[in-house]
């Protein structure tokens, strides 16, 4: 299902498929250059950009990292809020990968 996505990360030797990152957008939302933030994070400028043009696989800690010195929670290095924000019924959501609805039960 995620085999076409790009960014792949290894964690416990075992490869996950992640989605395209956002790491670039969140930069531009954020006003903070690429350059700044390889420094935060302690990875060289070229390794940051190969991370975000999907032509570098990024450890879970290293991802971990740019989320914090990008103040976001990790899941939005992956998907917008906007992505992932409820319908107006509040029951349901839509599924930002394949576009399906997710319902919510509430008992």
């Amino acid at each position: 299902m995620f085999a076409n996505y790009c960014l792949t990360l290894r964690l416990l030797n075992v490869k996950y498929y992640i989605m395209e990152n956002r790491i670039k957008e969140i930069l531009s939302e954020k006003g903070m250059t690429a350059i700044e933030l390889s420094n935060l994070v302690g990875i060289s400028r070229v390794s940051l950009s190969n991370i975000i043009n999907d032509k570098q696989e990024a450890s879970a800690n290293t991802l971990n990292s740019i989320a914090k010195s990008l103040d976001v929670p990790f899941w939005q290095l992956f998907v917008s809020p906007e992505e992932v924000q409820p319908k107006k019924d509040r029951l349901s959501l839509t599924c930002p990968h394949c576009g399906k609805d997710i319902n919510i039960k509430v008992e």
